[in-house]
């Protein structure tokens, strides 16, 4: 039996990669696709994710959710994306729409009915702690939560301290990172430098002259000029398709451990900052009171940090060719 994902997106140009690569894989089922306000608002998102589903020929159902982060407003990338989220190039409303049941629910029921589901995360948390507020038994029955989000090892990419998905709702994340479940983190580390897509490795992907290849390096024309202004790097950085490729294949994994993880919330300073405690001393008496909610051996996620990066671009390549 096939392992079955459900996968909660902002979708924009990095996000429509890893729908393909989930979408197109023969060995799983993505039982649902639901949208949150992240790296463009939530309407504009959802027909991100039609669009690309339609684009890959599949018929999976979507479901629109939060608008906005808990407790915030929500600021969008589109800094980064453009202001459609896939570069601006007009690409044509999609034929499919949303379902009508709101996203929380959506998550709610196919977790309760789906025991062993994977999870994964590719935006803002906002939609899964609103499914663990309202139903907080649920987390038992998730078998993997890969989240891409963090930065536990470096500067942000949003601000020194933070990674835009967490930054965005630092209150979702601190809910999710506390809440038992089987959270494996992918950061924003793994992407860069000799991971992210280089302009040969561009020009292969356009040689397979294969619809989705062709969307998947436009849709990051304005990503790829961003990451050269960020990083001062020729490439297109691609978070979310090396947190789908460890979804599929955990292996791709070189280096990981286990910490526990809280989320800066208070601070304007380092808002949304992931605080790993790589040194285990979190129970220390010292620590203790700060990291209480966290001491408890469930609430350990599993860090991420090194991956095979010539299979995780193999893996992308079959995705698109």
């Amino acid at each position: 039996m096939k392992p079955t994902f459900l996968i909660d997106t902002d979708t924009a140009s990095d996000d429509a990669m890893a729908l393909i690569m989930a979408l197109r894989s023969p060995s799983i089922e993505v039982l649902a696709i639901t949208t949150v306000a992240g790296n463009v608002g939530v309407q504009q998102g959802t027909r991100n994710a039609l669009y690309t589903s339609e684009l890959c020929g599949a018929d999976v159902p979507v479901y629109m959710g939060a608008e906005k982060p808990l407790t915030r407003a929500h600021q969008s990338a589109d800094w980064f994306h453009g202001r459609d989220g896939l570069g601006d190039h007009g690409y044509p409303v999609p034929k499919r729409a949303a379902r009508t049941q709101h996203a929380v629910n959506a998550i709610v029921a196919a977790i309760e009915s789906n025991p062993g589901l994977v999870l994964v995360t590719l935006g803002p948390l906002t939609n899964i702690a609103l499914a663990l507020e309202l139903k907080p038994g649920i987390a038992t029955n998730v078998s993997r939560c890969v989240i891409m989000g963090g930065a536990p090892c470096c500067e942000g990419n949003v601000t020194p301290a933070a990674e835009y998905n967490i930054w965005c709702d630092p209150e979702a994340a601190r809910i999710v990172f506390r809440s038992g479940l089987p959270v494996e983190m992918v950061g924003w580390h793994l992407c860069r430098g000799e991971a992210a897509l280089n302009l040969k490795n561009i020009d292969e992907v356009l040689g397979f002259g294969t619809p989705v290849a062709r969307f998947a390096i436009e849709c990051n024309s304005r990503a790829q000029e961003a990451y050269l202004e960020q990083t001062g790097e020729h490439g297109i950085s691609l978070p979310d398709p090396v947190a789908m490729s460890i979804a599929l294949d955990p292996t791709i994994v070189t280096q990981q451990s286990n910490h526990y993880v809280d989320v800066e919330t208070a601070s304007e300073l380092t808002r949304g900052m992931t605080v790993v405690d790589r040194l285990n001393v979190a129970g220390n008496d010292r620590n203790r009171a700060v990291w209480a909610p966290l001491l408890r051996k469930e609430t350990k996620a599993k860090i991420d940090w090194t991956i095979d990066i010539a299979r995780w671009k193999k893996a992308l390549y079959s995705a698109l060719r």
